[in-house]
C-alpha cells in the first residue's frame, strides 16, 4: 500500500521486530533519523550496485584500445 510522504509516494515493507531493534541500536548517534531512512539508504546502495553490474560496459572495445594506447604513450604501460 503506497502513501504520500513529504517528498513523494511511499510503501510499507515489513521486517522482523528483532531486526528493527538491531538496526535502531546500530543507527544511534549517526545521521540517520529513523530505521526507515537507514533501510532506504541501504536498499538504494544495493539496488544501485546490482544495476551497475547488469549495466552496459561503459567503454566500447575501440574506446578501451584508445585508452590503452594513450596510457602507453604517456609511459604508464609497457
Amino acid at each position: 500500500m503506497a502513501s504520500e510522504g513529504a517528498s513523494g509516494k511511499y510503501t510499507t515493507v515489513s521486517i522482523p521486530v528483532t531486526l528493527y531493534r538491531r538496526i535502531k541500536k546500530l543507527i544511534e548517534d549517526t545521521g540517520f533519523t529513523s530505521v526507515s531512512s537507514y533501510v532506504t539508504y541501504v536498499l538504494r546502495e544495493i539496488v544501485a550496485a546490482h544495476e551497475m553490474e547488469k549495466g552496459e560496459e561503459p567503454f566500447t572495445p575501440e574506446d578501451r584500445e584508445r585508452i590503452i594506447e594513450k596510457l602507453r604513450r604517456l609511459g604508464y604501460l609497457d
